[in-house]
């Protein structure tokens, strides 16, 4: 609700629906046993009651999403081994099959506590973008590493200067990978996730996820073909997805 770049966003009119409701619908479409939306504000809470849709409110002094599904986990009393996708709630046009995608990575590694997703990068400029946070990935689709500098770094570029990207890192025999903001636990790691030691990698590159790589534990990655839509952050944005939607 304070966002800075666009106040009241959970509220945001998107054609007569909040914009929170209409991220948690997007996300009843999906395989989710069940949908919850987890706030610290009285008036996301009421939106989400006129409109039939389960919520919890947590604390408002929670320093991270991480920690607040904790609690959300905690409050709705899952078990150890259930799968919870977080969406964030300025996503109205999340995929429900990336929902299903990112999920059922956990199904099938047992023992990995996270799984997030990526796409291949599109250009030079976005590869450049420090805003872009990119993943480069092992031989089995786990991270390596996610960093908001342009990696893989190509040494034999043939001109530095101009092109970084292209065409080896674009190329059908490797991708550079754009990092998506979609992440599946396992609810006992939510659990841990909080306690866990911050990283000083973390706190240099402000990704909370390489506190899990530094310490030793596995992230599953789901590589999408396609771009996944961008989150809204500014007025802008959300012209864009009214845009949209109404087409």
């Amino acid at each position: 609700m304070s966002s800075t770049r666009l106040p009241n966003k959970p509220l945001a009119d998107i054609h007569g629906l909040p914009m929170i409701v209409r991220v948690a619908m997007r996300a009843a479409q999906s395989n989710a046993t069940r949908v919850v939306v987890a706030c610290d504000d009285p008036r996301i809470q009421e939106v989400c009651v006129a409109h039939d849709i389960a919520c919890v409110i947590t604390k408002s002094s929670h320093p991270s999403g991480s920690d607040r599904l904790a609690e959300a986990c905690e409050l709705l009393q899952l078990a150890p081994g259930e799968v919870v996708v977080n969406v964030q709630g300025d996503e109205p046009l999340i995929e429900p099959e990336l929902i299903n995608q990112v999920a059922s990575l956990l199904h099938a590694n047992p023992l990995s506590p996270m799984a997030t997703v990526a796409h291949p990068i599109q250009n030079q400029a976005d590869f450049d973008n420090p805003n872009v946070v990119k993943v480069v990935l092992s031989h089995n689709s786990r991270a390596l590493y996610f960093s908001r500098a342009p990696i893989p770094f190509w040494r034999d570029a043939p001109n530095r200067a101009e092109d970084t990207f292209a065409p080896v890192l674009s190329s059908n025999r490797f991708k550079a990978l754009r990092h998506v903001g979609l992440y599946a636990y396992k609810a006992s790691f939510l659990k841990v996730f909080p306690t866990l030691e911050p990283s000083p990698l973390e706190q240099i590159e402000a990704l909370e996820q390489l506190r899990v790589l530094w310490h030793d534990l596995p992230i599953e990655v789901h590589v999408s073909q396609t771009v996944c839509a961008s989150g809204v952050d500014t007025a802008e944005d959300l012209e864009l997805v009214r845009k949209i939607l109404a087409g």
